[in-house]
């Protein structure tokens, strides 16, 4: 090996290997492509990427970019975790048909903030709409809303662009299959958390998102409380389980009060979430409830 063989070993051997996965059902070809364009400019990273086709098969990709096709909808978080074990990395990011990344050192500056301080274990971006609109208060996941540019610890965690060390998501047992859509980033970001480590919300970081209402999906409100209920019971001491959950319900029930849209749906999928099989169980620890506690939201509300 020549010098410059080796000079460009060594570069490549300090770039973070990352493995990218682009969820799509391919009704949004634009978006898709705007989406690969932006990953594929990210700088200073090893990137090995994949398309997951829920339901469809992934064509006239990028070079450098790989299908994964499933033969039918999967839902959301499942589809996710399918890509996993296609890509190599070190770490994993996830991103949604419908954002993009406008930065080319999005990636590795989400990554620099994980290797400054060992207490992150994952890292969500702002999300801002590229057309000026206002977002969304719930694009900020906690409850002190405050400056959308202000960065903090949280505890749920939006799905749609999210960079995770692998080891840290296979420990988490990755994202919540069973719920197929809604609330799958609540116990990806409690399990970082009962690692030991901190969910964080990086409000210098910047992803592009239409500033769209959740309940554009069919099934929201249905989704939306049985997975609230799942949350719990897959995941709390048995003794904040109905703490968790009747906080949520009295939240939903003065909500009601000014608008009744959903509530129906909302009252099956409650009722859903208790008489269905949850998935597997695993109660976070005391000490993480703790401290969680103590960085200002125990999981109870």
């Amino acid at each position: 090996m020549n010098d410059s063989e080796k000079r460009a070993a060594s570069r490549n051997a300090a770039r973070p290997r990352v493995g990218v996965v682009v969820l799509s059902q391919g009704t949004r070809p634009a978006q898709l492509a705007a989406a690969l364009d932006s990953v594929l400019r990210q700088r200073d990273v090893a990137l090995d990427a994949v398309v997951v086709g829920n339901g469809w098969v992934p064509t006239d990709l990028p070079p450098g970019v790989r299908p994964v096709a499933l033969p039918q909808n999967v839902g959301i978080p499942a589809g996710r975790n399918a890509g996993v074990s296609e890509v190599a990395g070190d770490y994993l990011f996830f991103l949604d048909d419908d954002e993009t990344v406008p930065s080319p050192e999005f990636v590795r500056s989400a990554i620099a903030l994980m290797e400054g301080d060992r207490s992150i274990g994952l890292v969500q971006p702002r999300i801002v709409d590229p057309s000026g609109a206002t977002p969304p208060r719930r694009w900020i996941p906690r409850i002190r809303k405050g400056d959308p540019a202000r960065s903090s610890a949280v505890f749920s965690v939006l799905e749609g662009a999210v960079v995770i060390p692998r080891d840290v998501f296979q420990r988490a047992d990755g994202w919540a299959g069973e719920f197929f859509y809604a609330h799958e980033g609540i116990e990806l970001a409690w399990r970082v958390w009962d690692q030991g480590l901190r969910a964080w919300y990086a409000g210098n970081l910047i992803a592009h998102h239409p500033a769209l209402q959740a309940t554009r999906h069919a099934e929201f409100y249905r989704l939306n409380a049985r997975n609230r209920v799942w949350v719990a019971r897959r995941n709390l001491p048995l003794p904040l389980i109905p703490l968790y959950i009747g906080s949520w319900t009295g939240i939903q029930l003065i909500r009601s009060v000014r608008n009744r849209t959903g509530l129906p749906a909302w009252i099956g999928g409650w009722v859903e979430g208790w008489r269905s099989d949850a998935g597997p169980r695993r109660p976070i620890r005391w000490r993480t409830v703790w401290r969680m506690t103590r960085a200002g939201r125990p999981p109870i509300v």
